[in-house]
């Protein structure tokens, strides 16, 4: 017998006898396979069909006001911190620096040193489109122990793959620093948060998250990179059900049918696919202080041009640091809404805002640095499009920053003459000068209880 039936043999008696250990007394034929495969689709059909009504609802009905009540909060921030340093210049005295929150987001909650005994004020603290995120806030806190993920069906208390598909809202942190490799997709129920504060959690060389049909999820104050597609199998996705799930795309965070998530100072890179990739109508989202480096498509918002579930789609892209490595998708966008608002931007190596499909993209005081390349300093793509149907988009360039000859190509109704009210919210005064501040501490940050962090 030659190598190839050997290698087969073996993979079908272990197939064998796990399916005889999950399903003592059924008989591992063409039939229960079927079987599995009817019962897994009429169920997450119905979860698809409740995520749909719950999207819907998410989705506001002017994004508007939502960019300009954040617009309104970081000009106060801003404003405040300037009068603090001229009241310390007055005085002649120093500032001792006990907080190094620069942005509306960190301030809700960096500098209260007890931030370990009161982890879930984190909560509050969402702006944007996910603004009403609250993950597992009133829960209890659930700590992970075990960094293993051998048993995907009936996973280990302890694990955080057991934490992940509990019904109930949870908190979940980490008792030490650990390296998680997650054997296939990590599968996420709702009313959960993944808070990695106090910790060194990396997420690596395994799969990645999947967040599908669900809503109201937090991850915070994690590294997630070098993740592989899963080749699939048997996967636990809530406590009362597993089924049989298909390979993988590769994504570090996959949000599909989802609204409500807010992913906060995370550190990305390297995926097989997209470092966070959002489709299939998910909203309701906000993605804030992370740092992605060394990628090629970084997110995606909205898959395919024909899904018009997209249409709903709203989210907020703030705080974060765009670094060295990336090469497009800062991000692509299809159909929705989308404010990149004060993020920071360094040589891409193709573009850094795409789109196709008329989406509503606002750029407002971002920092655009190009590349010396001079073919590299367009800052938009329009893909696949013709300029008769792209300069009808609206496209807008609001207080941004462009340096090393990097440009953007505007299209589409100015926002200030279609929205008085949004304007108003927008203007600042050189909001740009203080990117460096508002992103400088993008990506995992090193807390200790005890000290703000």
């Amino acid at each position: 017998m030659g190598k190839i039936s050997i290698t087969l043999l073996i993979d079908f008696l272990f197939l064998s006898s796990l399916v005889a250990t999950l399903h003592a007394g059924e008989l591992e034929t063409e039939e229960f396979w079927k079987e599995q495969a009817q019962s897994s689709d009429v169920y997450w059909k119905q979860r698809a069909k409740n995520a749909e009504q719950a999207n819907k609802k998410a989705a506001v009905i002017d994004p508007y006001e939502v960019t300009a009540n954040l617009s309104s909060n970081i000009n106060e921030i801003l404003r405040g911190s300037r009068k603090r340093s001229e009241r310390m210049l007055l005085r002649g005295k120093k500032s001792r620096a006990p907080c190094r929150a620069f942005n509306p987001i960190d301030k809700c909650w960096r500098c209260d040193p007890n931030w370990a005994a009161n982890r879930q004020r984190l909560a509050d603290c969402a702006m944007g489109f996910g603004r009403r995120t609250t993950g597992g806030k009133g829960g209890r806190i659930y700590v992970v122990t075990d960094s293993s993920d051998n048993d995907l069906v009936n996973p280990k208390p302890g694990t955080f793959r057991h934490a992940v598909i509990q019904t109930e809202p949870l908190w979940i942190i980490f008792a030490r620093s650990m390296v998680i490799r997650l054997s296939e997709e990590l599968i996420m129920t709702s009313d959960k948060t993944i808070d990695g504060r106090g910790a060194n959690i990396h997420i690596a060389g395994g799969a990645g998250f999947t967040i599908q049909y669900i809503n109201n999820v937090i991850i915070h104050g994690i590294h997630i990179h070098d993740i592989h597609p899963g080749n699939g199998g048997m996967i636990r996705d809530s406590v009362k059900h597993f089924g049989f799930r298909t390979k993988s795309d590769g994504d570090a965070i996959s949000i599909f049918g989802s609204d409500h998530i807010w992913i906060d100072h995370c550190s990305l890179s390297k995926a097989t696919d997209g470092l966070i990739d959002a489709i299939m109508g998910s909203t309701a989202i906000t993605i804030s202080n992370n740092q992605f480096i060394k990628h090629d498509e970084v997110m995606l918002f909205g898959a395919n041009d024909s899904h018009t579930e997209d249409n709903i789609m709203q989210i907020t892209v703030a705080f974060n640091n765009f670094g060295e490595g990336l090469v497009q998708r800062m991000p692509r966008c299809r159909r929705g809404f989308f404010h990149v608002v004060n993020n920071y931007y360094t040589h891409w190596q193709k573009y850094v805002i795409g789109g196709s499909m008329n989406p509503t993209i606002i750029s407002e005081g971002n920092r655009y640095i190009a590349s010396d390349n001079i073919f590299l300093k367009e800052v938009t793509m329009r893909v696949l499009t013709r300029k008769s149907k792209w300069e009808k988009w609206q496209w807008r360039s609001i207080n941004d920053e462009f340096l090393n000859g990097a440009f953007f190509t505007q299209s589409g109704p100015e926002v200030m003459k279609e929205k008085s009210k949004y304007a108003q919210g927008m203007i600042a005064a050189n909001p740009v000068a203080w990117v460096d501040r508002l992103t400088r501490d993008a990506g995992t940050l090193s807390c200790k209880a005890g000290k703000p962090c």
